[in-house]
């Protein structure tokens, strides 16, 4: 064979096999959100809710790789046939939806979320999730075609694709039935391309995986391939596979809990859910690359990034600024990068590849079990995420070129004596350092000296002790101490929905409940003022206007119905003869008025009842027309409780309500506009609408806040106003161009730019 035919050999087999991995890795990490969207108006959003639904893919991941593996044992042929035909019969379960698995159980969201989505998807992910190391593995089998390393970097440039397209493109576009349909066609396209890679391995292949081989370079191979029987049967050792399992392990678990920390604790908007998911999957990309350029100038540059961003990996008080939120993600692609590089340095033969990725896939499967299923169990906070940044520090490599021990005539006493009084040095400074970030406003001094320290720091890296000693320093300094504190005052509580945090102000005579970033209520400690509304329910907002005109509207036995308890502020406004009802889907919620914490229920609407589980669920099993004034008031954090705004929850709402009743809903929010969503959802309805925008002047005690009044009768909305004419309703917003629905929603159209780039 002349070298130009071999060379057109080469690149159209390579052409093939890294189209049907892309294809495949696309269709694999579009389905993830596309599931997690179909299964919302079961389950809210919380961030946890799409940590378990990682945790699930993982393992089915683990599953496909494993399968992979065992199956890359049978002749090629055998192979081939197995594959194609559990793929053809995978095709019973499509189109995608969910299966009919009964509601969850009050606090066990946490094994109930990942059954429904491994029942729902769990087939076709496993079989897809197989294709990337077995076409590597096919692609291989000829021996002539180099090394198959950069085709797992193709295979999560795929993945990072379908799940960018997903949120940008396939959400806002389409529905969720097309959704579907679009992916079903793509899984019959993937058959059709694993197919013809059989077709071009089936006459050459049965005896390439047995026979001694030895292959000069040809023209289009990145190196010669050379392995031989002895070669195929390498044992790897023990400590080889540790070491493959915890390289994996901490960058999936740093990928959840960066998750975790963005949306509790620092920036609370929902699309940064799927940022860190796909830099963690571009580390892939970048480490698994022939070219190793990129790989070794993110690597040398990983100590800085860690020290810079990784001091703020502590911080449990709101920090929401973009370059926070950036550092974030920016560390946490920089260890991925270096933790993945030192992965692939550790590689086997290519002939050990499938054990390879299976090992991966167990470390990147216990890594998500550890930050999603063990750490909440664990921990009263996201304390995965300080403990994983740290061991990422400890794993990642360290670059020769910060070892000044090597310089020309540098004694290594005296190397190590200059060390010492570095690190000295550094935690003089980051005492400081504890003294400005404790400040109200400690602003351009704090970043100043951080950076500071950093640069310091850089030359105790041959110390690799001492380089984890100035990190540690930098996380106490940064905000670790206070979290520390907070969590030995016993001030936080964590559930499957959320960290919460109540905080005491002893001057002030308060206490307050925060979910995550989100003030969510405050309530005085003085008895005399224990039925006082505080915060978004302050003397002018929408809520108290109308829960003070409900017994002039619906009589003294006024039926009224909360959806979200929070620190249950708005029993304050209970009077007698009124029967209420709150419903909380998290139980953690209601302890802290059970206990006493806060008292708002047990003091002003001793008689309320309070339901436990999915609002919508639960008003969907109500009688029509038993409820006269209903509040929808349950954001988690500022996440959007999407499956409560659809057009499906308003005609629950609505048909629970009294002919003449009122909905009340809670649209405060940093970054997603809601007006057009409720505008457009009243239009659909046929309805009345508005909106009541609060802005109080006590920001002490009250809250700015949004509230907008739905009802079939307009004459309530004029009821009103006329009620308190000093407090006026507005028209909403225009209407956006439609509903959302359960079928197709998105709130990319919604977001407010430029809340982002600023402190809230």
């Amino acid at each position: 064979m002349s070298a130009n035919s071999t060379a057109i050999s080469f690149s159209a087999n390579r052409a093939l096999f890294v189209t049907t991995i892309l294809v495949g890795s696309f269709l694999l990490f579009l389905i993830q959100p596309m599931v997690a969207r179909m299964a919302l108006p079961l389950l809210g959003g919380a961030p946890a809710v799409w940590n378990s639904a990682m945790v699930v893919y993982q393992l089915l991941l683990l599953a496909g790789y494993a399968y992979a593996h065992r199956l890359s044992r049978l002749p090629f042929r055998q192979q081939a046939v197995l594959h194609l035909t559990l793929l053809l019969l995978a095709t019973a379960t499509l189109p995608i939806a969910l299966v009919g698995l009964p509601t969850s159980p009050p606090g066990w969201e946490v094994l109930w979320v990942p059954l429904l989505l491994a029942f729902s998807v769990g087939s076709v992910f496993f079989l897809v999730s197989a294709q990337a190391p077995l076409m590597q593995r096919w692609y291989f089998l000829k021996g002539m075609t180099g090394e198959p390393w950069a085709l797992y970097a193709a295979s999560n440039l795929g993945s990072f694709a379908g799940l960018m397209a997903y949120p940008l493109l396939f959400e806002p576009a389409l529905s969720l039935a097309d959704q579907s349909l679009v992916w079903s066609g793509g899984y019959a396209i993937l058959v059709v391309l694993i197919a013809f890679a059989a077709w071009a391995r089936w006459r050459s292949a049965d005896d390439a995986r047995t026979r001694p081989q030895s292959v000069e370079m040809n023209a289009g191979a990145s190196q010669a391939v050379r392995f031989t029987p002895a070669e195929q049967d390498e044992e790897i050792g023990g400590r080889q596979i540790l070491l493959w399992l915890v390289l994996s392990a901490v960058p999936s678990g740093l990928m959840l809990s960066t998750t975790t920390h963005l949306t509790t604790d620092i920036f609370a908007m929902p699309l940064l859910w799927v940022i860190p998911l796909g830099l963690y999957l571009l580390s892939f990309v970048v480490a698994f690359a022939d070219n190793r350029v990129w790989t070794s100038v993110i690597s040398g540059a990983a100590p800085l990034v860690l020290l810079l961003a990784g001091s703020f990996a502590m911080v449990s008080r709101d920090s929401g600024t973009l370059a926070v939120a950036l550092g974030s993600v920016v560390l946490l692609f920089f260890m991925a990068v270096a933790l993945h590089g030192r992965l692939y340095d550790a590689r086997p033969q290519a002939t050990q590849l499938t054990k390879f990725y299976f090992v991966m896939s167990l470390g990147g499967a216990l890594g998500g079990v550890f930050t999603a299923i063990v750490a909440p169990a664990l921990f009263d906070w996201v304390w995965e995420h300080p403990l994983l940044v740290f061991a990422a520090a400890a794993l990642m490599p360290l670059s020769r070129i910060y070892d000044w021990r090597r310089l020309p005539g540098l004694d290594p006493g005296m190397a190590q004596a200059g060390a010492y009084v570095l690190f000295a040095v550094v935690g003089f400074l980051t005492w400081n350092l504890f003294e400005i970030a404790g400040s109200e406003d400690p602003g351009m001094p704090r970043l100043y000296l951080t950076a500071a320290i950093a640069v310091a720091g850089l030359p105790l890296i041959p110390w690799r002790w001492m380089f984890l000693g100035v990190l540690a320093m930098l996380m106490l300094a940064q905000g670790g101490v206070e979290t520390i504190n907070r969590s030995l005052d016993g001030a936080r509580t964590r559930s499957y929905f959320g960290v919460y945090t109540v905080h005491d102000y002893p001057s002030l005579r308060l206490r307050t409940l925060a979910h995550g970033t989100t003030l969510h209520g405050q309530q005085s400690t003085d008895p005399d003022f224990a039925c006082a509304p505080m915060t978004y329910y302050g003397p002018g907002s929408g809520a108290a206007i109308a829960m003070n005109e409900a017994q002039r509207f619906y009589g003294k036995h006024a039926r009224i119905g909360v959806v979200g308890l929070g620190t249950g502020t708005l029993a304050a406004f209970h009077q007698p003869g009124e029967q209420w009802r709150f419903y909380e889907i998290d139980p953690a919620v209601i302890e802290l008025s059970r206990n006493g914490t806060f008292t708002y229920v047990a003091k002003c609407a001793p008689d309320a009842e309070v339901v436990v589980g999915d609002a919508r669920l639960t008003l969907a099993k109500a009688p029509p027309a038993s409820l006269d004034v209903l509040v929808i008031d349950a954001f988690t954090s500022d996440a959007i409780p999407l499956h409560l705004l659809t057009d499906e929850a308003f005609t629950t709402y609505l048909r629970v309500l009294s002919p003449k009743g009122l909905l009340l809903v809670h649209i405060s929010n940093r970054y997603i506009e809601l007006e057009p969503v409720l505008a457009a959802a009243a239009k659909s309805h046929r309805v009345a609408a508005a909106v009541r925008d609060d802005n109080p002047y006590d920001r002490r005690l009250l809250t700015p806040s949004s509230w907008v009044a739905i009802t079939r009768d307009p004459a309530r909305l004029e009821a009103l106003a006329e009620a308190h004419p000093d407090a006026p309703w507005s028209k909403l917003e225009s209407p956006a161009p439609r509903a959302w629905t359960d079928d197709h929603a998105s709130v990319l159209p919604y977001i407010r730019w430029s809340n982002l780039l600023r402190k809230p």
